[in-house]
């Protein structure tokens, strides 16, 4: 069967069931996936279902609503960032249960320009959702090359702000917004290591083990070097 733009959600559906692969579920949830609801589809084949089934706003999330983890997959590679709206990605967020859908969401929100949406989800007490708020710092870091340093290194207040959050999927997506913030470009690592530095001095373990951690990455020769040209 080979799915097109005209593919209903039913039709999706069922040609995912067909790919279900056991062991790749299994592999999933060793690197900590929620796997409740998957059919065990890598990530590249179903980039390769969105190319073929095309963007479609209705229908992807129709295809959200089913809960598979492979469809909400989907339905964020379908998403049209140029119409998505804030109320939709809140909606979306509400669903959040796994990184990785967290981490596609982001790259999908920082395209459709929804930054406006990291200040209220790093507030947000729900794990996946305050996620979601550095992932897209993480992501904005890299992807908004045209946008002033300013609005990245402002970031930088939310980083602190919740550094002490214990909670892992947490505290690694804090790690990794300010290692990108660091990364950006050399404006931009000076303020990051500073509050790395910072971090790591911290009495508070979950802080002081953010802030060590991107101090290494973020004095590394391999990041200086780059941070050269």
């Amino acid at each position: 069967m080979t799915l097109g733009p005209a593919a209903t959600t039913d039709e999706i559906i069922a040609f995912l069931q067909t790919l279900r692969n056991d062991e790749n579920i299994a592999g999933m949830g060793r690197f900590g996936i929620a796997t409740d609801n998957a059919l065990g589809i890598s990530n590249p084949v179903m980039q390769k279902i969105a190319r073929q089934v095309k963007k479609n706003p209705a229908r992807s999330l129709e295809l959200w609503e089913t809960g598979i983890r492979e469809a909400r997959m989907l339905a964020l590679y379908t998403l049209n960032p140029k119409t998505l709206e804030a109320a939709t990605a809140r909606r979306l967020a509400g669903d959040f249960v796994s990184w990785e859908i967290v981490d596609a969401a982001a790259d999908l929100f920082v395209a459709a320009r929804l930054e406006d949406l990291i200040p209220e989800f790093a507030e947000d007490a729900r794990e996946f959702v305050r996620r979601t708020a550095f992932s897209m710092i993480a992501s904005a870091a890299v992807h908004l090359k045209r946008e002033p340093d300013g609005l990245i290194l402002g970031y930088l207040a939310l980083v602190e702000a919740h550094a002490t959050d214990e909670r892992n999927f947490v505290r690694k997506a804090v790690n990794w917004a300010l290692r990108n913030i660091g990364k950006r470009n050399r404006a931009c690592h000076g303020p990051a290591l500073a509050l790395a530095e910072k971090l790591a001095a911290s009495e508070d373990r979950t802080a002081r083990w953010i802030g060590k951690d991107a101090v290494r990455e973020l004095t590394s020769e391999k990041v200086l070097e780059r941070l050269k040209d």
